[in-house]
């Protein structure tokens, strides 16, 4: 009796191990890398949408964007802190738990230059910790495709973020670090495009979505390096919410890659 008493904590710490293995082993995490992108892009959507509700471009739209990208940021959030046990990963979700309810809050409200700077500024806090469980959540995976799923992914969030510093500044927001951000997007855009249409491996679907991605940032990157000229409002919101929607596609494709070669 006094044996079994010794070894039942051991046998419980064994079997507390193999139960985390194998909920480890089935996560798959290049889905898990797409979604927590997702996130980073939804929290530069939320901020875009609440300055183009502000400035009465696409009004309706905007506020259809705004909810449902808090809606699909909650949802995702949940997803992710039920299916990554990882301690870094929890840490950082619990601190998500707190800045998304005070930026839905924000986003919530009638527009103001006040309620936007703080819109604005949230949008950068959100997004700095999403990008950090991004890299936290790549490293936990061996699946090597899961960088090209981050970088094709953050396509996605660099088009809103782009968006949401164009439209700030037609909104009053023209300090340099908002030009700086905007031309900072525009350039890592631009790299990132390069560099997936450079991959060998593309299948023909996707090198047909990114030959689409190129012609639409050819109509609208001069609107952003000539932010100060303003104007088109419509266009650019229209033109990166398409950039964006081929990006998804295109990350989505690079995820069933990923899960039919196993890695």
């Amino acid at each position: 009796m006094k044996m079994i008493k010794t070894l039942m904590p051991l046998l419980l710490a064994l079997l507390m191990g193999f139960t985390f293995q194998a909920q480890a082993a089935d996560v798959d995490y290049a889905a898990a890398v797409d979604k927590s992108g997702k996130q980073r892009m939804l929290s530069q959507k939320i901020a875009k949408a609440y300055f183009f509700l502000g400035s009465n471009v696409r009004p309706d739209k905007a506020k259809q964007q705004l909810q449902d990208s808090v809606a699909l940021f909650r949802k995702n959030h949940n997803e992710l802190k039920a299916e990554i046990k990882d301690q870094g990963v929890q840490e950082m979700l619990a601190f998500v738990d707190f800045a998304i309810d005070e930026y839905a809050d924000l986003a919530s409200r009638p527009y103001s230059q006040e309620n936007a700077a703080l819109v604005l500024d949230l949008s950068e806090t959100l997004l700095e910790a999403s990008q950090d469980i991004v890299v936290k959540i790549e490293g936990l995976s061996k699946v090597k495709k899961s960088k090209i799923v981050n970088i094709s992914g953050r396509q996605r969030m660099l088009s809103q973020r782009i968006a949401k510093y164009y439209i700030a500044y037609q909104a009053g927001f023209r300090d340099q670090n908002s030009v700086t951000q905007l031309e900072k997007a525009v350039q890592e855009f631009e790299q990132a495009l390069g560099y997936l249409k450079q991959q060998k491996l593309n299948p023909p679907e996707i090198d047909a979505h990114l030959t689409k991605v190129n012609r639409l940032w050819r109509i609208v990157r001069g609107f952003f390096l000539g932010v100060e000229k303003g104007g088109l409002p419509v266009t650019v919101f229209a033109t990166t919410d398409n950039i964006m929607d081929s990006m998804n596609t295109v990350t989505g494709l690079y995820v069933k890659a990923s899960e039919a070669s196993g890695g």
